[in-house]
């Protein structure tokens, strides 16, 4: 089946970023994160503000199999102001 792997602390800083800066416009590229023989990114991937929320959409070359990549979405929801 295959496993990778993939760096979440830029995610993590494009987040903090985010809250210094406040309000960042729909489509903002926050950070971008180039595929390199150390991390599995089969291409660029960036981390954009889209819809008021942080999301980060990579392709990942899988390891340990023939061949394949996966595609992966994180996205940061903040619920800090929801109540349960």
């Amino acid at each position: 089946m295959g496993d990778a792997v993939f760096n979440i602390d830029p995610f993590l800083e494009a987040i903090e970023i985010q809250n210094k800066l406040g309000g960042l416009p729909d489509g903002t590229v926050i950070m971008k994160i180039q595929a390199n023989r150390q991390n599995c990114l089969s291409e660029e991937s960036k981390i954009v503000c889209h819809k008021g929320k942080i999301v980060q959409n990579m392709f990942l070359r899988l390891q340990n199999v023939e061949c394949g990549e996966v595609e992966l979405q994180l996205e940061w929801i903040d619920v800090s102001g929801i109540s349960p």
